[in-house]
């Protein structure tokens, strides 16, 4: 399947503006901004034809050619990522059976779950989007919870069907679970992964909706497929050994950089 990925990148984030541009250093002590993982770990998914950076800025623009990115200047009217997107799509032309959303603040990413992402919507044709969930354990179920106890913008919970159908998102954590788990303890909480891959007619028909209450309420792109009733498929993925966190906060900064030193990521 013909695969275009797209990293959504915007300098006027309101809580972390010039997020795309932030330095992160690896374990070699060597600075790279956050735009420049996400591309690099673009780069390494298998089967992807093209990725391209979507952006309405033009630092953003200039420092993506700066390290070889080719680079989709998109409007400042959008909304969220997976608008950009079906605006990068338009721009790139047809020919594209599948999209992908690699968003910018995820350089953690294994290229496994976008991987993962493109085989489900391979073998589930009735499937119109596809995002990927890892079963969380204890210890990062504690902190979800610390996060939102302190008020913190953390990671996104999902909860779904027996075949994988999206139910909801929530910033929140969900499921209420009713006791604590041991630090390595599987859970019954599933972190979201920030990640989707869309059929071309998904996103087509996203940009035509007005944003629905709970995606407002949520601040939950993806909750506009389900308030439209279009089944988003839930893959779930293994972190084989790898942490993952996105960078939402400032306080994230130390997190990411902790995790790649840990990794021992460059």
């Amino acid at each position: 399947m013909s695969t275009l990925l797209v990293i959504p990148a915007r300098h006027a984030s309101s809580r972390y503006p010039g997020k795309p541009l932030v330095p992160l250093r690896g374990a070699t002590g060597e600075a790279k901004s956050l735009l420049r993982r996400s591309w690099e770990a673009a780069r390494a998914v298998r089967g992807i034809d093209r990725v391209v950076v979507a952006t309405d800025d033009e630092r953003i623009r200039a420092h993506a050619l700066s390290f070889g990115a080719e680079v989709a200047m998109t409007s400042d009217r959008h909304l969220n990522g997976t608008e950009r997107c079906a605006e990068a799509l338009a721009q790139a032309g047809a020919g594209f059976d599948l999209v992908v959303n690699l968003q910018g603040d995820a350089p953690l990413t294994p290229p496994w779950f976008v991987e993962a992402l493109v085989e489900g919507l391979r073998t589930r044709p009735e499937m119109q989007v596809a995002t990927p969930v890892l079963r969380m354990e204890g210890a990062a179920l504690a902190g979800f919870l610390e996060d939102r106890r302190a008020g913190r913008v953390g990671g996104t919970t999902a909860v779904f069907g027996a075949e994988g159908r999206a139910l909801y998102f929530s910033k929140e954590v969900i499921p209420y679970t009713g006791r604590p788990y041991a630090g390595h303890e599987a859970t019954p909480v599933f972190h979201h992964v920030g990640v989707y891959a869309y059929r071309p007619d998904a996103l087509a028909a996203y940009g035509a909706w007005e944003p629905g209450p709970l995606e407002i309420l949520e601040g939950l792109e993806q909750l506009r497929f389900l308030e439209r009733d279009w089944p988003v498929l839930c893959v779930e993925v293994e972190a084989r050994g790898r942490q993952f966190w996105e960078l939402n906060n400032p306080s994230d900064v130390p997190r990411l950089e902790g995790m790649m030193a840990e990794m021992g990521l460059p």
